[in-house]
């Protein structure tokens, strides 16, 4: 639907606190887990609005309702969390918190979040009931399952998300079908070899050597035994073992994350990995413990939701500002565990400006802030456009 030049309006006037508001929230991070001070903020000003507002679902989780209390829902989730990143912007109003920077673009995700909030609100009559799910602890994808268990998305019939983007020009959403996001799982491995004297490496068994046939293995296995068309991949972030330069370590831990597209191959994956490096290991004389933690499901934008939101997004922003994306992305979300028994889609915001966007998770990351209004108009029309399935 277009909003008539009434809401544009309502919206240019309300965009100077939302800027200032943004602004507090980016001066004062608060990392996975902790943000108290957030949630507090946003529960008061969501009930300023007229919401009815909940607060510690899901821990430090808001949760806020409008219009009938009976019958159909539809929700937004919106990110509250930062990372433990240094500011590097030099920006009036950057981090106070030493190491701490809103480097996702959590602050615009909120921000957004009470736009949409204000707007609804002046709506007299509300055809379904509207949900707002502020989350916690994203950044350590812990959050989202918070606040389902929580109830958070109990009685919902759709759910919408948002993730600023710095690959594409503020003004503009990205929009993609289907597969958005990668699953992701977190990957540690310990092998056990035998001590031995650094001149003498055959009368040991150097488990930092076999940790490195590991991590090639692994990349080789992959190349050769899974379906190349669904793609996987395993990173290694951190290796510890040794414990002298002359001593033949007998013990080494790899940590690493592993993503792919496909959730029945996630779900085979930890099988199969353990298999395979406990045969590479065992080849060598060592042994090896697999533990596997998942991460997240994959992210799988519903049809109807996303052909909504397109059509909404191209009403207000004109057909050459919503771009469609070609392909999915392997970085992880949360969100995936509130769309698990409801159907829900994310899109892209735009947020580089003339000069660009740093990357995210980047103590760089200087978003256009233009992208509020982008964000606020286009979920507000689809939300209001929204209609239950029969």
């Amino acid at each position: 639907m277009n909003l008539t030049a009434t809401w544009s309006e309502r919206l240019d006037a309300l965009l100077p606190d939302l800027i200032a508001f943004r602004r507090h929230l980016h001066a004062h991070p608060e990392l996975s887990g902790e943000e108290h001070q957030t949630a507090a903020l946003i529960a008061g000003d969501l009930r300023q609005a007229g919401w009815r507002v909940r607060e510690g679902v899901g821990r430090t989780g808001v949760v806020a309702d409008l219009g009938p209390e009976q019958g159909p829902k539809l929700g937004l989730r919106l990110d509250m969390d930062a990372l433990p990143i240094e500011e590097k912007t030099d920006l009036p109003y950057a981090s106070l918190r030493q190491g701490v920077m809103h480097a996702c673009g959590h602050d615009l995700h909120s921000t957004v979040g009470l736009g949409v909030a204000r707007l609804l609100a002046a709506e007299p009559h509300l055809p379904v009931g509207m949900r707002l799910l502020f989350q916690p602890a994203e950044e350590i994808a812990q959050g989202a399952r918070w606040m389902r268990e929580a109830g958070a998305t109990d009685g919902l019939q759709a759910l919408f998300g948002l993730h600023v983007f710095p690959s594409l020009p503020v003004g503009s959403v990205g929009l993609r079908s289907g597969s958005l996001t990668a699953a992701a799982g977190e990957l540690e491995i310990e092998i056990n070899g035998q001590a031995g004297h650094g001149a003498r490496p055959h009368q040991s068994v150097d488990a930092i050597w076999i940790a490195s046939r590991v991590v090639t293995g692994l990349q080789e296995a992959i190349s050769r035994r899974l379906d190349a068309l669904h793609p996987v991949v395993v990173s290694f972030g951190r290796i510890e073992g040794g414990k002298a330069f002359n001593v033949i370590a007998d013990r080494v831990t790899l940590l690493g994350t592993v993503r792919c597209l496909s959730n029945d191959l996630h779900d085979h994956l930890p099988r199969w990995i353990e298999d395979t490096v406990r045969a590479l290991c065992e080849g060598f004389g060592a042994t090896a413990t697999v533990r596997y933690r998942c991460i997240a499901p994959p992210v799988d934008n519903d049809a109807r939701l996303t052909a909504l939101l397109e059509r909404c997004a191209i009403e207000q922003l004109g057909p050459d500002q919503v771009l469609r994306l070609e392909q999915p992305s392997l970085g992880a979300e949360d969100f995936a565990e509130l769309i698990r028994d409801v159907p829900g889609m994310m899109f892209r915001l735009g947020v580089a400006g003339s000069e660009g966007c740093a990357p995210l998770h980047n103590g760089h990351f200087l978003p256009d802030e233009r992208c509020l209004g982008v964000g606020i108009r286009v979920l507000t029309a689809a939300m209001l456009a929204w209609e239950p399935t029969p």
